[in-house]
């Protein structure tokens, strides 16, 4: 009984963390989405200055597909899995410990940009891409926002790798020469041999679901 009143309202504080950031995002990117909708017709771009418009424009873009126009037609199935990663999240987020804030604020932007799209795929069919930057894919608040949740958390992994590198018990490892039989020898290292970026991204990988429980 008392385990259970102890967790509830750390549970409830973090679910104020999440919703509370999630509330912002989608409010942002849903009213962005109607205004562009109101005051262009499909295709249609609008850009302040004319030596502007060739490099950034306001366009209202159809997508029906993914973050970024990739994968064009499958909006059933990534709405979906929008609502299978917001379940995840939603799973997942008080777990994480506070302490670890880049997973946590990585969780709430990938949330947020999750349930803004899925908002457009379930009310009009489609998703509603207004950002038009050069070349680069059409985009909206809800892509940015899953972009930099996964920037955020590549950091934040980096980052703790990097911190625990550089911890003073890292610096005491054994170097002493290995002569055992199951040494392999030095002729038997070749191409088939993994590098040390593989290494340490299966590491990566490894502690990343490791601080998931999963």
């Amino acid at each position: 009984m008392d385990s259970t009143a102890k967790i509830t309202p750390n549970y409830l504080r973090d679910y104020l963390t999440l919703f509370g950031i999630g509330g912002v995002i989608i409010f942002l990117d849903q009213t962005t989405k109607i205004l562009v909708r109101r005051n262009l017709a499909l295709g249609e771009w609008w850009s302040p200055w004319g030596w502007l418009e060739p490099y950034a424009r306001i366009v209202n873009w159809k997508n029906t597909g993914a973050a970024f126009g990739i994968f064009p037609g499958l909006g059933d199935a990534i709405a979906i899995l929008a609502i299978v990663v917001a379940i995840a999240i939603v799973y997942y987020f008080p777990r994480v410990p506070r302490e670890d804030w880049t997973l946590r604020l990585a969780m709430a932007l990938t949330f947020s940009g999750a349930l803004g799209n899925l908002i457009d795929r379930l009310t009009i069919g489609w998703v509603t891409d207004f950002i038009s930057i050069w070349r680069f894919p059409v985009f909206n608040v809800a892509d940015f926002c899953i972009t930099l949740g996964v920037i955020v958390l590549l950091i934040g992994v980096w980052s703790q790798e990097r911190n625990k590198d550089n911890a003073p018990g890292s610096a005491e490892i054994d170097i002493s020469p290995d002569t055992s039989s199951d040494q392999i020898p030095e002729e038997n290292v070749g191409e088939n041999s993994p590098s040390p970026v593989e290494i340490e991204f299966k590491s990566v990988i490894t502690r990343f679901l490791k601080r998931l429980k999963l």
